[in-house]
């Protein structure tokens, strides 16, 4: 599986999505910075990504996802700080594990 975190996220978090065996790229890695969501989706099915990872809730709305072969997952949580994403990280692996296409969200237990 092939992982892409969106640049709102914290650069460290590639490193525990790597950790958990899943090849994992930010959009810094990619040189995809300030891209926007349609021209960000083209590159990413170029690119064999298989899940987007985002803070960003406005994802959904802005790309019919379900039309395309990968997965996106929305986090919600208070802020985006690395302390606060591995609050729920064990959580975010578990979706992961799952089959599906289109949004998932998953919610920080305390929002």
């Amino acid at each position: 599986m092939k992982l892409l975190l969106d640049e709102s996220l914290p650069v460290k978090l590639k490193h525990r999505f790597i950790e958990k065996g899943y090849e994992t790229f930010t959009t810094r890695d990619m040189k995809w910075l300030g891209t926007k969501n349609g021209d960000l989706l083209s590159l990413m099915l170029q690119s064999n990504f298989t899940t987007f990872i985002t803070i960003d809730n406005n994802v959904a709305f802005q790309q019919n996802f379900n039309n395309y072969p990968m997965r996106v997952i929305v986090l919600v949580a208070h802020d985006n700080t690395y302390e606060t994403i591995m609050q729920f990280f064990e959580t975010i692996i578990k979706k992961l594990s799952e089959t599906f296409t289109g949004v998932q969200v998953v919610m920080h237990p305390d929002y």
